[in-house]
């Protein structure tokens, strides 16, 4: 079988740096439209009369499609090759994103999105296959950080983009602005990616697919209910989960049995991918999930608009962009370990800020722990995902992207869920804290409410945001543990396996 050549120098190339625009380029689309739809919840309530619930699902339908889609990604890049599916996951979120921008009512909204789901779930596993195979292991450290570029700023200049789109223009261009961009990904992808060279794939593992892709759709379904619900002990959270999870637990035996199952579980033999699974699914937990609070406070506790809230949450993204190129470098001359654990102590020091946070904070403190912040943000993430692909041989790449991307996706779903529910509860427990957070959502006019409560409450909701980032921090403090394990020194790709008899892990 032909396999993408090795790199011969540490420098990259054109050629790489080629390939690595176009990735980005597509996974901008994906990782901004998250955002810049969740800033357009409250015009969606507007413009089609619709309960907050129900306008909810057009973020839940896109996430849910993705979890469906993102497990046969793996197998599917081996099987048609990663540039058609590509090609076809791009033509796929385009055509969905055409099709929310002439949504007439929430309903069929919801489904567009689901269309979009399904082309964007694809775009982040099949772009780390492409740039790891491009630029071999002695440089995933630095192609990969060329890609969290967008997966960084897509929070951050999300909610600014959503808002300027939604105030010049009107919510049909936040769809809209992907029409051209698809297009031009799409264009660059069919002159740049090289020329495809599929596997010759074993059979589908379709028991695994009806195990594994429902199975992730109804636990993240269960999770992502938990902030509406109010609790884990809701019907509504805990039949989808305990179904969802029985289903992802009934995978794993499966897996355990088969020799070509959708995600190779053997993959875990690599001992360096373990950890940074390990150490992924602690950092997204937690990361993701105080992510969601930094907007919110400035939103509901400061009384910003949506736009001045996306433009303070810049510092973060300009820290991370420091950090990101060097850390690159870095972890492909020295491997991800120490760099890990620094990043992880700045994210700390940063947080540790926000769990004093009052009403009345200096924005310049706060501002200055955000870039704090993005400067460990930048030394972290990527790395943690070079640090796992990069000992992986070519053959298991795909299915390697796959699985971390899982990791992330579902950890990052499980932190959103447990600081909204942290939040919430903290809320809930202070009357005055819920009669200024209902003022600020529009739900109570000020008008009604006197003075002093307003203040009360204003000091008493920054408090329940200050209580909530010390959760985040004892979880961002718990990932030192496995980090400490992460590879300090170069890494080396795993030997290709020569015959399926001593295979460690899948061969496609």
């Amino acid at each position: 079988m032909t396999t993408a050549p090795e790199a011969t120098t540490d420098k990259l190339d054109s050629g790489v740096l080629k390939v690595a625009g176009v990735v980005v380029l597509g996974a901008i689309m994906a990782i901004l439209d998250v955002t810049v739809v969740s800033v357009a919840l409250p015009t969606f309530q507007r413009e089609f009369h619709a309960s907050y619930a129900t306008v909810a699902w057009t973020m839940t339908a896109y996430t849910l499609a993705l979890a469906t889609v993102i497990p046969v990604t793996g197998w599917a890049a081996d099987r048609f090759g990663t540039k058609r599916l590509y090609l076809t996951s791009i033509a796929l979120f385009v055509a969905g994103s055409a099709l929310c921008s002439v949504a007439w009512d929430i309903g069929p909204l919801i489904a567009f999105r689901t269309v979009q789901g399904l082309g964007g779930g694809m775009l982040m596993p099949l772009g780390m296959t492409i740039m790891t195979r491009a630029a071999g292991p002695q440089r995933i450290g630095r192609v990969m950080a060329v890609l969290g570029v967008p997966m960084l700023l897509g929070p951050i200049g999300g909610p600014i983009l959503g808002g300027w789109l939604i105030q010049a223009a009107s919510w049909h261009w936040i769809f809209l602005i992907n029409v051209p961009i698809g297009a031009v990904a799409f264009i660059t992808s069919l002159r740049v990616l090289p020329k495809d060279q599929p596997h010759v794939s074993e059979s589908f593992d379709f028991l695994g697919m009806l195990l594994l892709s429902p199975g992730l759709a109804l636990l993240l379904y269960g999770v992502s209910s938990i902030p509406g619900a109010g609790t884990v002990a809701d019907a509504k959270v805990l039949v989808p989960a305990l179904v969802g999870l029985a289903l992802v637990i009934g995978f794993v035996l499966h897996a355990r049995r088969k020799a070509h199952a959708l995600i190779d579980l053997r993959l875990f033999g690599n001992r360096n991918l373990s950890v940074a699974v390990i150490t992924l699914t602690l950092f997204s937990v937690a990361f993701m999930g105080a992510m969601l609070l930094f907007p919110s406070y400035f939103l509901q506790v400061r009384g910003e608009d949506t736009l001045n809230a996306g433009l303070l949450l810049a510092p973060q993204g300009i820290g991370a962009m420091l950090t990101m190129p060097a850390s690159g470098r870095l972890t492909d001359r020295m491997g991800p370990g120490k760099l890990v654990l620094g990043g992880i102590v700045l994210i700390a020091a940063g947080m540790a800020v926000f769990t004093q946070i009052t009403a009345d904070s200096s924005y310049v403190l706060l501002l200055g722990a955000l870039f704090v912040m993005g400067m460990g943000m930048g030394m972290t993430m990527m790395p943690i995902m070079s640090g796992a692909l990069a000992s992986l041989g070519d053959q298991q790449i795909a299915r390697g992207s796959t699985m971390m991307n899982i990791v992330q996706q579902t950890a990052g779903s499980i932190g959103t869920a447990v600081m909204s529910v942290v939040l919430t509860n903290q809320v809930q427990g202070n009357p005055a804290a819920t009669v200024y957070s209902a003022v600020m959502q529009g739900t109570v006019p000020a008008s009604q409410v006197s003075g002093a409560v307003l203040s009360q409450g204003r000091s008493s909701l920054a408090s329940a945001f200050g209580n909530t980032y010390i959760v985040a921090l004892i979880l961002i403090v718990l990932c030192i543990v496995p980090s400490l394990f992460l590879p300090r020194r170069k890494l080396e790709r795993a030997e290709q396996p020569q015959d399926e008899v001593a295979v460690p892990v899948v061969m496609h």
